[in-house]
């Protein structure tokens, strides 16, 4: 039997991203087309005698206040397993940064031991512990490209996009809580939706085109009035023709996405001088 596992934990980016209405425990129903992108932090995971975590970044919690900790207590929990874990996490992904990073390494764990300890959990159940932990770890356990509706959990598996080139910026010092983002919102004001049946139907269609021209963020109208950067990043992918470019999540994060390498590299060679968590990304078939 297996004594430790490495797993890649990757990030995901929001096509689009609308909120529906304030819900009465507090949430907010969503509708958005969420993708699982080939940027990743490495996870590993070896038995223990308790649970305990580690990581290359000094000012991540190494305690029960990190996600991927909860994930492990989470899954002992349902499963009656008795025994612990090492989790050892190098982090790639920007933190704070609308890219699921924390939710990808839950996910990780929960795979990883459901095979570390042969547990037999099928998706769905791993789906269950996950949302009970994130919204967003239901997703990353799935994976690919999917439209989520409810808090996130209710996903339903769309078509990959055709190949292209993605690349995104993660502002260096700015840092946004998901939390203050929906609590400054009103959703009950929002003005402009996005066209999420459109952009489906362009991704059924293999019309990238169409796809990038529907992308829409409805949580922009939050961040971007508090960090004007982010504005100014979406003009720069824009300017070397991007075919779309958003914010990703709550942010502060943003992409775009490209049909040709040479102008995505411009896009991010332009994009270093100003940030360094660039990162430039091919979107294969």
């Amino acid at each position: 039997m297996m004594n430790n596992i490495i797993l890649n934990a990757n990030a995901k980016i929001n096509l689009t991203l609308d909120v529906l209405r304030k819900r009465e425990d507090g949430y907010h129903d969503l509708r958005m087309i969420m993708m699982e992108i080939p940027l990743s932090d490495k996870v590993f995971l070896t038995k223990s005698d308790d649970i305990s975590v580690s990581t290359n970044l000094s000012f991540l919690p190494n305690n029960q206040k990190n996600i991927a900790y909860q994930a492990a207590k989470q899954f002992f929990l349902e499963t009656n397993i008795s025994a612990g874990v090492h989790i050892e996490i190098q982090k790639n992904i920007p933190v704070s940064a609308g890219l699921a990073g924390g939710s990808t390494d839950a996910a990780a764990v929960l795979k990883g031991l459901n095979q570390l300890f042969d547990a037999g959990l099928s998706l769905e159940q791993l789906q269950a512990i996950g949302n009970k932990i994130g919204k967003d770890v239901p997703f990353c356990l799935q994976g690919g490209i999917a439209l989520a509706e409810g808090t996130g959990e209710q996903l339903q598996p769309l078509p990959k996009l055709p190949p292209c080139w993605l690349v995104l910026i993660k502002p260096k010092y700015l840092n946004v809580s998901t939390k203050e983002v929906f609590l400054a919102l009103n959703a009950s004001r929002i003005e402009l939706h996005p066209d999420t049946n459109g952009a489906i139907s362009a991704l059924k269609q293999r019309d990238l085109n169409g796809l990038c021209r529907r992308m829409y963020n409805v949580l922009e109208d939050v961040t971007v009035k508090k960090h004007p950067i982010i504005a100014e990043y979406k003009s720069i992918m824009l300017e070397y023709n991007a075919l779309g470019s958003i914010m990703s999540g709550s942010g502060p994060s943003v992409f775009g996405i490209f049909d040709s390498y040479e102008q995505a590299k411009q896009a991010e060679e332009k994009l270093l001088l100003m940030d360094k968590q660039v990162f430039l990304m091919e979107i294969p078939e």
